[in-house]
Formats: structure tokens, C-alpha cells, sequence
């Protein structure tokens, strides 16, 4: 069964700076537009957004980690990981709901891949946060509707 779909991006910066803040509000604006949640988790609890993000309706604040907050329902939740052998496909938006990105190269990504959380790719080439959120939501969201897949 498939529910809603929900971005959510790990946040650990103690901080949210200018291109990090514009990335968050086209998400947060195209995730609702979709009809799909979006969700900074791991969100320090001092973290001062700008105003123009906290303000932005649809944003939604985790303080705990991914793996605290999807601990009941880990086999739905896709994670965004470089090192996957799988491509994500429009086949994974029938298989989770939940799709994680953050620490694309850095030691967040591991720790939950050690942790047994099912990775997929986005191919070789790095994007930026707004742009790999983009992607899989049109992979997920928009190719999945199609008859043949």
C-alpha cells in the first residue's frame, strides 16, 4: 500500500545559509504543490531559519533522525545513497513513501545505510539538494503513473 509521499532532508547544520535556504523553500513549494510532505529532520534545536523559510506553509521541523522518527515503518522509507547498487525507478514510488536525503557524501549517508535502510541512486553525477529532490519526485510522483511501469 502507498501513502502520501514525504521528502525529508537531514539537516545536522547548526545553521541554514543563503543557498541552503533557497534550496529548502523551492522544495518545501514544489513538494506541497505535489501534494507530498517535505521535512527537515535532525534539525539542531537552536537552528535560526530566515524568516522567508520558517514562513514557508507546508515546512515541516524534525528535531530527531530519520531513524527515530521512521523506526515503525523502515522497509518504506528510500534512501537517497550514491553508494546503492539499485537506480531508483518509478517502480520504488509503489514501494516507499518515504524518500531521505542529506550527507550525499558525507558520513550521515553510511550511518543509515549501516543501519538497514534500503538505498537507490540517482546515477554518477552529484546535484544539488533542490535538484535530487526534483528528480525523484518526478521519478516517483510523475513516471510511476505511467501504464508501463
Amino acid at each position: 500500500m502507498t501513502g502520501q509521499k514525504t521528502y525529508v532532508v537531514e539537516h545536522l547544520d547548526p545553521e541554514c545559509g543563503p543557498w541552503s535556504t533557497l534550496e529548502y523553500i523551492a522544495i518545501v513549494k514544489e513538494s506541497t504543490d505535489a501534494g507530498a510532505r517535505f521535512c527537515l529532520s535532525s534539525a539542531p534545536r537552536g537552528l535560526d531559519l530566515p524568516e522567508s523559510l520558517r514562513t514557508c506553509k507546508g515546512l515541516e521541523i524534525e528535531h530527531r533522525s530519520v531513524e527515530d522518527v521512521y523506526q515503525d515503518c523502515k522497509d518504506r522509507v528510500c534512501l537517497l545513497d550514491p553508494a546503492a547498487k539499485d537506480e531508483l525507478s518509478p517502480k520504488d514510488g509503489h514501494d516507499f513513501d518515504i524518500f531521505v536525503f542529506g550527507g550525499i557524501l558525507g558520513e550521515e549517508t553510511s550511518e543509515l545505510r549501516k543501519k538497514g535502510f534500503t538505498g537507490r541512486r540517482l546515477g554518477p553525477i552529484q546535484m544539488t539538494t533542490d535538484t535530487a529532490v526534483r528528480v525523484t519526485r518526478m521519478v516517483i510522483q510523475e513516471l510511476s503513473k505511467h501504464p508501463w511501469t
